[in-house]
């Protein structure tokens, strides 16, 4: 299951978005990846050093890519962060 969402925050995927992220990663039975959405690279969305390392800013396009028993629930979930304003989460 893929996904392809644009980052709102404002810091992009640094700081306190990406560690909600990886929090949030953690939660699910499921293997949640992520990448730009130009490249095929994917790191472990579970990872802060690999999601803070992507060095992903506002406004650009990652792609999440998910399998596991709570797949469409993890994206969901982080689609929501990805997606909404840091000072409204």
């Amino acid at each position: 299951m893929e996904r392809t969402v644009t980052v709102v925050p404002e810091d992009g995927l640094h700081a306190r978005p990406a560690s909600k992220f990886v929090e949030t990663a953690n939660k699910f039975d499921a293997d949640v990846q992520l990448g730009r959405a130009d490249e095929d690279d994917l790191v472990p969305a579970a990872s802060m050093l690999a999601v803070t390392g992507l060095g992903v800013g506002h406004d650009e396009s990652v792609r999440l890519v998910a399998e596991g028993d709570d797949a469409e629930a993890a994206l969901d979930a982080l689609e929501d962060i990805l997606s909404t304003p840091e000072a409204k989460q």
